[in-house]
């Protein structure tokens, strides 16, 4: 039963197009607008607001699959205890996504609540260290699998009994994710700002059956993310913001660097053009588009393979939304509450 638990786990990956049954992590390319799972610090960090609501879609491989990956997440955070921590605040948030992947249908549902606290050192620093914690929930489509003794000779055929068991379609993991944030602003017409954070600290074990075959690690391996970003006014109508992000996680590595840029369309900076172009490297090339009206930001980004897949999808990887709402409370308003990064508004 061992031995056809391993072709079990083989089978799985090929028609989920995974790399284990771990599966890939949900990821954005828009990595930046989903920051809560980027990094825990960065709840509460809003260097132009002081709360934020977010959602984001992505749509991945639709040109070569009949049942593509599509992942979803709504998130939201806000600054807290502004009036009694001398020069700091502490930041409170959650994020809940929703993922489905490949024939069998292996839904993923998580939901997390993230905390951070953020310190001002000087007039010019700020250091950020936060944690989040969340419940995880995945669940498989059993009557969509083949396995190897459904093959009747030509093709793999479902309606064919099978001597295969999965244990449980479903499996339910506490997940938690650690770390720290780092942003220095010069001047009001510049800030820099880098994190690092380590998702999975808990090595969750996940897994659809009770026991797994000898010598297969059912632990989910920790992913380690950083990045680096900047935000530069470069004159009245454009700000500039050059970004790096990585990620590691199981030997699979991924490096993505680029721009994108704001365009001032008027002159309270009310309406803005955003623009972009960025580089996951040996996979695709990612433009990037959209349009700021007060404060709602709608971005959308487009992958185009670059890497051997192109040959399948003809370059068509994965297109993306991202839709962001910030403001400010009440008792901020006015001169209380001072932008931390370049803006157009005055």
């Amino acid at each position: 039963m061992g031995g056809l638990k391993t072709i079990l786990v083989l089978s799985a990956c090929m028609v989920l197009g995974t790399v284990g049954v771990s599966g890939q992590d949900l990821h954005f390319s828009q990595w930046f607008n989903e920051p809560l799972l980027t990094n825990p610090a960065n709840t509460g960090f809003i260097p132009d607001a002081d709360y934020r609501l977010g959602a984001n879609y992505r749509n991945q491989w639709s040109a070569i699959m009949s049942a593509p990956y599509r992942t979803m997440s709504i998130w939201g955070d806000a600054q807290v205890f502004r009036d009694r921590i001398e020069n700091g605040w502490m930041g409170l948030g959650g994020a809940i996504l929703r993922d489905d992947a490949g024939t069998s249908t292996l839904t993923s549902t998580e939901i997390y609540g993230s905390v951070a606290y953020h310190q001002m050192v000087g007039y010019a620093s700020l250091i950020s260290l936060g944690f989040n914690t969340g419940w995880v929930s995945k669940n498989i489509n059993t009557s969509n699998l083949k396995f190897p003794d459904q093959f009747d000779g030509k093709f793999f055929d479902n309606t064919l009994p099978t001597s295969v068991v999965i244990d449980h379609p479903s499996d339910n993991f506490f997940d938690m994710q650690v770390g720290m944030n780092y942003a220095y602003f010069p001047t009001n017409k510049m800030y820099l700002n880098a994190g690092f954070s380590v998702q999975h600290i808990n090595t969750p074990r996940e897994s659809f059956f009770n026991t797994d075959p000898v010598g297969y690690n059912d632990k989910i391996a920790r992913r380690y993310i950083g990045f680096v970003n900047a935000s530069i006014k470069a004159t009245d109508q454009v700000i500039l913001n050059p970004m790096g992000y990585y990620t590691s996680m199981a030997g699979a590595q991924e490096l993505v660097v680029g721009m994108s840029a704001q365009y001032n369309l008027q002159d309270e900076g009310d309406q803005q053009v955003v623009f972009g172009i960025f580089d996951r490297f040996g996979d695709a090339i990612i433009p990037m588009i959209g349009f700021v009206y007060k404060n709602i930001r709608l971005t959308f980004t487009y992958d185009i393979t670059t890497s051997a897949l192109k040959s399948y999808d003809n370059g068509y990887g994965a297109y993306e939304f991202a839709l962001i709402n910030q403001g400010f409370y009440s008792q901020y308003n006015g001169d209380k509450r001072q932008s931390l990064c370049p803006t157009f508004k005055q």
